[in-house]
């Protein structure tokens, strides 16, 4: 799995528009004592249950390929003359 550039900000963007999207789903939303781990996860399993990204395999489900994935799927949601992507 290689790195992306700007990762750490990329996952911050799909952790804020992740909540959103899960908002407009019907979840009630994050409380403020959720730690970003849990956010990571339910995240990433709501995206997939709505095969929005696709699944890791199960020998990979942890929290960096996790992460990694948000961050891909937050990159190409974003218009390529955005800074997150450059």
């Amino acid at each position: 799995m290689k790195k992306l550039k700007n990762e750490n900000e990329l996952l911050k963007k799909a952790i804020e528009i992740g909540e959103k999207y899960a908002k407009n789903r019907g979840y009630n939303g994050f409380s403020a004592t959720n730690s970003a781990k849990d956010k990571v996860e339910a995240l990433y399993r709501l995206l997939v249950n709505d095969k929005l990204i696709h699944p890791l395999a199960v020998s990979d489900e942890d929290q960096p390929h996790m992460k990694h994935k948000l961050a891909l799927w937050i990159s190409k949601q974003l218009p390529d003359d955005h800074p997150l992507n450059n």
